[in-house]
């Protein structure tokens, strides 16, 4: 599992590092191709040279194997709500005794750090799928992670400080690709204190901490290298690659120099005073292993929806309300359109914030809080970034006149359930896809995007009637 990043401001230059990732490819644990990267930058060429943005499931088998993978017989169920909740602030750390800071700020995380082996029922007998990492939020157990560390296992073990427990699915955000699992019977254990992934400064000290290849309690040092690195992994990529069969989007990430490999995602980013700042989630490299550029979740984000998780709700994200296409130069002439970059508005939800702010059907956004939306993507990531609630001003070509909205944002918990009730019915209606993994089979859902409309990702020739 590996990872992306965060910003200062929770927009930034959400054009993100697709004009890097454009055309790639990602691979599985197995090497054989799983997905290529969602959307290519307005005018990237495809014969640039090819990266590859790794989502790493876990360690090589023939890593886990060498360690000696065994199975256990779990039966996961609901947990109990946390009631020891991770620290918030504490004192600065200071190197003690002529230590260095990576001793120090190792020596406080590593007790945090969990090694993940997640496990796939194989016609009754367990199977290892892989192994990653994570990070302790409760003294009872409570674990954040990756959800593509657990996406699919039946069962799932986790070693914390030399100590090895069965545990269970709490719960998984896919769309944010965050999971919850509880360490069971876990008591006693060290909450990894959480900093503020908003307060970065590129160039600032960071470690990450996780297991890569498995050799678990395993640090590396760098530096933010950048923030407000975007990108999504639309619905075909993730089934292909195994996953939950919709859109991963990731918004704001952390991106970073020090080292992430495969066994490294949900692991943790910390900054100079041990504070969690991110969760260890992808990787941009040639070779698909670690090649300098990483990416974190952003903490604050990803903490934020396992406490929802934690909590028994579903994972709520920011929603605007609106079906959109992507408008470019050449759409523009084909039908006349005022703007040649923008978000088409092709439909307004009702009872949305975008219906009470007074958008409509044919409206062209062109930027949000003054940052510029090229396409429907952008503006996808860009919402994704901001909380429920939150009021965000958008810029609105209107018959050729721009003028600035206000909308304040609701959240997608309705949609959410719709779409968690279809996926249910169609698994039910298609036993025969079964993969052996307890999947789906990969079946590519719709987006299930933070507009509340079924995400059929529309382009223009559907909107005006077009074949």
């Amino acid at each position: 599992m590996t990872n992306f990043n965060t910003n200062p401001s929770p927009r930034g230059n959400h054009a993100r590092p697709a004009e890097l990732i454009a055309d790639s490819a990602a691979f599985d644990i197995d090497r054989s191709v799983a997905a290529s990267v969602a959307e290519t930058v307005p005018g990237a060429q495809s014969k640039r040279s090819r990266t590859f943005l790794t989502g790493f499931a876990g360690a090589a088998m023939a890593c886990m194997l060498a360690l000696g993978i065994n199975g256990a017989v779990i039966n996961p169920a609901t947990a109990e709500a946390a009631n020891e909740p991770a620290p918030m602030s504490q004192a600065a750390l200071t190197p003690q005794n002529g230590e260095t800071l990576a001793e120090a700020v190792a020596a406080k995380c590593l007790p945090s750090v969990v090694f993940v082996e997640t496990y796939a029922d194989a016609g009754g007998q367990l199977q290892a799928m892989g192994t990653g990492s994570g990070v302790v939020m409760t003294q009872d157990g409570y674990l954040i992670t990756n959800n593509h560390v657990v996406d699919g296992g039946q069962a799932f073990k986790v070693t914390i400080e030399g100590n090895t427990y069965d545990a269970e699915l709490v719960g998984a955000d896919p769309s944010s690709d965050v999971a919850v699992l509880k360490a069971k019977d876990a008591k006693g254990l060290t909450p990894m204190e959480i900093g503020n992934s908003d307060d970065l400064t590129v160039g600032q000290w960071v470690m990450t901490l996780g297991a890569p290849f498995g050799l678990e309690q395993s640090v590396a040092t760098g530096i933010v290298s950048a923030t407000s690195r975007s990108q999504i992994m639309d619905a075909s990529e993730s089934a292909q690659a195994g996953g939950s069969g919709e859109a991963t989007i990731y918004p704001n990430m952390i991106q970073t120099d020090a080292a992430i490999n495969p066994g490294n995602s949900g692991g943790a980013m910390v900054d100079a005073d041990g504070k969690l700042i991110g969760i260890n989630t992808l990787i941009t490299s040639y070779s698909g292993n670690y090649s300098g550029v990483g990416f974190a979740i952003p903490a604050n984000y990803a903490v934020n929806l396992a406490n929802q998780i934690i909590a028994g709700e579903t994972p709520t994200h920011a929603q605007l309300g609106v079906s959109l296409s992507t408008v470019n130069d050449q759409m523009a002439g084909s039908y006349n359109l005022p703007a040649e970059s923008g978000a088409y508005v092709a439909s307004v939800a009702q009872g949305s914030g975008a219906e009470a702010a007074g958008l409509a059907e044919g409206d062209i956004i062109t930027a949000l809080n003054g940052e510029k939306v090229e396409g429907a993507s952008d503006l996808m990531l860009a919402v994704r970034g901001e909380k429920p609630g939150d009021t965000v001003t958008l810029t609105v070509n209107r018959n050729g006149q721009e003028q600035e909205i206000q909308v304040t944002l609701g959240d997608d918990a309705a949609s959410q359930k719709a779409a968690a009730e279809a996926k249910k019915q169609l698994e039910q209606s298609m036993p025969e896809q079964s993969d052996g993994y307890g999947q789906d089979g990969g079946n590519g859902y719709g987006y299930g995007d933070p507009y509340g409309q079924d995400g059929r990702g529309l382009n223009l020739d559907d909107l005006f009637g077009q074949r």
